[in-house]
């Protein structure tokens, strides 16, 4: 995941003690080629300057089922750089999810993440997502840590808007009481940032790749503990005002206008709570930036705790209760069984009279009058019908005429006919498949199931890829009107292109396809339309266009930019 590093970061500082990351401290500084389908954004320009890069190693050959150690199978790549890969993946033995880093044993980092993962998994804090295993074996190195399906990433919670204070509260004071602890084992995490963050379903903060994530991406710096405190006031900064705290915009955050310099949150957003506001702007100090009152800025993870234990603690909102309605009794509850007797000499309520109408002579009033109403109503209607079938009857009524000429053309309009799929595969334009094996469940009468595409972190126009989609083969040439579409996401929007190809797969380029047709929708459906119908027995529906949406257990699908097509028709 190639997020932003607030600043190059060496994992450990100030201690004279051997610290547990002795030889994650030998990582250098490199750049990394970026993979924008998963976890790069474009503020990677803020990250400091690196010096060399990966190894010349090609990435191992690996595929969903493959299995490391007889024991773990991937199941699905979330993240794809040069050199090394990342995996969600079942061990089999335990039979629980996990996620695995994956890479060739002689990468130029293979050496450091080993370092940093086994130095990660001796610390054994819970508010740390725990490496489980790191292992040399048959020319990889691969890192397993816990995977959590109950948990959500900071990006994801901020996409809906800014964090109740007292929630950026409870986010703000664990991650900097996990960071202080690591700090005083001598590590340091050097990409803090809101996809390295989760929140569980129980309320709890917890912080994944504690060194590894640097190491991975050969991130050093000589003061590790400014670092990750700074990271932590703009992820603070962040939770309080849905904005990043730099001009460049930044998982799925828009950054500040530019020109005018970091500006405490308070002054960003209106309710903003104030003791938040200041709390990270003097974390962010670090930055170059000016406080925007006279506390001193907090340098480590360690000054930070002390600087919110100061703080008057921020209680959670009182909870809203319904006011119950109103107590209705039963008619068997309103009558007088089981009523207490009245004790004697109290004064008894003087029932209501009756309304007039209530009485015999009022009675007998209404009945007369609703028959009276009924035989107007009766005469009216025998009069209207009788209206009616004597203009009927009439043989040059031009209204009747017109009627029989309209219903002459709907007639003579033709109804769109289905046209039934035979076989179809993904089309694939650059890079790697997207989920080959699931097109056929575009077009298999259920909703429920169909064919995705990975998370991308760049959107909503696709950067690494100029499209995705799937080739259909309707079985010979038929007159196609429209292609209709079920989608899995809406939101942002979604933009499909229909073409008509020459053959089933991916060896026929788009240049020399027919564009048929494009709509862009923010729902979940979409139509594209053929202005002239045209005859083609193969047809492509094309992605280039992807809206954002969070974390999807149910489709094991991550954040990002992505879609899913649960269901294809096609009509001539």
């Amino acid at each position: 995941m190639a997020e932003r590093s607030t600043a190059a970061v060496d994992v450990a500082d100030n201690s004279d003690e051997s610290s547990l990351t002795a030889q994650a401290d030998q990582s250098t500084a490199d750049g990394v080629a970026k993979n924008r389908e998963r976890d790069t954004d474009s503020d990677e320009v803020q990250e400091s300057t690196r010096t060399d890069g990966p190894g010349k190693t090609s990435p191992p050959e690996l595929h969903s089922g493959h299995k490391l150690a007889r024991r773990y199978r991937l199941e699905e790549c979330v993240t794809r750089l040069d050199g090394f890969s990342s995996w969600r993946a079942v061990d089999e033995k335990l039979r629980r999810a996990v996620g695995v880093h994956i890479l060739p044993a002689d990468h130029s980092r293979a050496r450091s993440v080993l370092a940093a993962a086994r130095s990660s998994a001796l610390l054994g804090d819970p508010r740390f997502v725990q490496v489980l295993d790191a292992v040399e074996e048959n020319d990889l190195v691969y890192v397993v840590h816990e995977w959590l399906p109950d948990a959500t990433e900071l990006t994801t919670l901020l996409a809906s808007g800014p964090l109740e204070p007292y929630d950026a509260y409870q986010m703000v004071s664990q991650i900097s009481s996990a960071m202080a602890a690591a700090h005083r084992e001598g590590l340091a995490h050097l990409r803090l940032n809101p996809n390295a963050v989760l929140r569980t379903s129980t309320g709890q903060w917890r912080i994944r790749g504690l060194a590894v994530n640097a190491a991975l991406r050969g991130v050093a710096s000589d003061t590790p503990q400014r670092a990750d405190t700074e990271a932590i006031g703009a992820l603070l900064y962040a939770a309080l005002t849905q904005r990043w705290p730099y001009e460049s915009d930044a998982y799925g955050l828009s950054g500040l206008p530019k020109d005018i310099g970091l500006i405490a949150p308070d002054q960003v957003r209106a309710g903003v709570h104030r003791g938040l506001s200041e709390l990270s702007m003097r974390a962010l100090i670090n930055d170059g930036a000016t406080a925007s009152r006279h506390e001193s800025p907090c340098t480590t993870p360690e000054e930070l705790v002390k600087a919110i234990g100061e703080m008057p603690r921020i209680r959670p909102p009182e909870p809203a209760f319904t006011a119950p309605p109103e107590y209705q009794r039963t008619s068997y509850q309103q009558g007088t069984y089981g009523r207490q007797a009245p004790r004697p000499g109290a004064t008894q309520p003087v029932p209501t009279p009756p309304p007039p109408l209530q009485s015999r002579t009022g009675k007998a009033l209404k009945w007369a009058v609703s028959a009276l109403l009924i035989a107007a109503l009766g005469l009216g209607s025998w009069q209207l019908a009788d209206a009616l079938m004597d203009q009927g009857g009439k043989a040059d009524d031009p209204n009747q005429t017109q009627h029989n000429e309209d219903s002459d053309k709907n007639e003579n309009s033709p109804a769109p006919k289905p046209i039934a799929i035979k076989d179809s595969e993904e089309y694939v334009a650059k890079g790697d498949a997207q989920h080959a094996s699931d097109v056929s469940k575009t077009y298999d009468g259920n909703t429920s199931t169909g064919w995705r595409t990975s998370s991308y972190l760049d959107g909503p126009k696709m950067v690494i890829k100029p499209g995705v989609g799937i080739v259909y083969d309707l079985g010979s040439e038929k007159e196609v009107s429209a292609a209709t579409l079920s989608l899995r996401y809406g939101g942002d929007h979604t933009t499909v292109e229909l073409y008509a190809t020459d053959s089933l797969g991916s060896s026929t380029p788009l240049s020399s396809m027919k564009e048929l047709g494009e709509v862009t929708t923010s729902s979940t459906s979409a139509k594209v339309t053929v202005d002239k119908p045209e005859k083609s027995r193969y047809l492509l529906v094309w992605l280039t266009a992807l809206p954002y949406s969070g974390d999807d257990p149910a489709n094991y699908s991550n954040p990002g930019y992505k879609q899913a097509i649960t269901e294809v028709k096609f009509t001539g």
